[in-house]
């Protein structure tokens, strides 16, 4: 009987520490959203602070770097955007996986940009702070008939 207390004491630990230590999903989303709306605002300091320093972007345009990424704000005129199907997984935990569909109202270069698009994120636990180290988004096609 003792054995079987001791087992029992063991896995109520070890689930105790696993959800601990377990990042919160809900944050790394709030996160996400925090980074579109920087961006959406054009408001560049807050916005860098969010990326990873090696930041890399992957888009129907080209691959983007930090600097490129910025400089591509201000090619945007968003008005709106909206988040559904939000999945996050967390391969370990400094490291958090997202994919989501956001749906934009806006303009890139005057150019309607408005449109569902599938888009993912990789964000990295560094020195104690979350940061986008990974991003990618394109236009949701439509099957063709």
């Amino acid at each position: 009987m003792k054995k079987y207390a001791i087992y029992a004491m063991t896995a109520f630990f070890a689930t105790i520490a696993v959800s601990i230590a377990a990042p919160d999903k809900d944050a790394i989303m709030a996160k996400e959203k925090t980074a579109w709306q920087t961006f959406k605002d054009k408001k560049s300091d807050e916005f860098k602070k969010l990326l990873s320093a090696d930041f890399m972007g992957v888009y129907g345009d080209g691959i983007y770097t930090l600097q490129k990424q910025m400089d591509g704000m201000q090619k945007w005129d968003m008005k709106s955007f909206s988040f559904t199907d939000f999945n996050v997984v967390f391969p370990d935990a400094d490291t958090a996986t997202i994919t989501y569909k956001v749906k934009v109202e806006g303009t890139v270069d005057g150019n309607d940009a408005s449109g569902t698009y599938n888009a993912g994120s990789i964000w990295r636990k560094q020195k104690g702070e979350w940061h986008v180290i990974f991003h990618t988004d394109m236009k949701e096609e439509k099957p063709s008939s």
